[in-house]
């Protein structure tokens, strides 16, 4: 009578544990993870490229070319995630809350900490059935060509 009731109750925490929610379900979901993941990076290119996979098309563009200027300017190949600085992404507060307002296919996450100072608000897109973080990195200035290099 125990084996029956003990195999029942392990298929059961088997299949509770095949139908979590992946991260980036959500929004605030998507920015909690990424969080999480970037106090993980420290020159971890594992770590990073956990990181690099929350961000939006767009963001990982942007760290694509930027990768892809460093290796033409320096003639050693980086990976875009390698661009994930870690004292880029300082957190400036603990987090406490995650709360987000979703319109269509975008989402704005606000991050609230313990002060009335704590606060910041987070980009979301929703791309390839999932929320992706929508980092705002600086656009970059066209590729100058010098004179005669034609």
């Amino acid at each position: 009578m125990m084996k029956p009731l003990l195999l029942c109750l392990a298929l059961l925490a088997s299949a509770a544990g095949c139908n979590r929610r992946p991260v980036n379900a959500s929004p605030d979901g998507a920015v909690r993870e990424l969080v999480e993941r970037l106090r993980l990076v420290n020159g971890d290119p594992a770590a990073a490229k956990s990181a690099f996979e929350l961000l939006s098309k767009r963001a990982r563009g942007n760290l694509a070319e930027r990768a892809q200027r460093y290796s033409a300017a320096s003639g050693k190949t980086i990976a875009p995630e390698a661009m994930i600085v870690p004292s880029r992404f300082v957190v400036r507060f603990e987090p406490q809350r995650y709360a987000a307002q979703i319109s269509g296919n975008h989402a704005l996450v606000e991050i609230i900490g313990l002060g009335p100072e704590d606060h910041a608000q987070v980009a979301c897109v929703f791309e390839d059935e999932a929320w992706r973080v929508d980092l705002p990195f600086p656009p970059l200035p066209p590729v100058q060509v010098r004179p005669g290099n034609n």
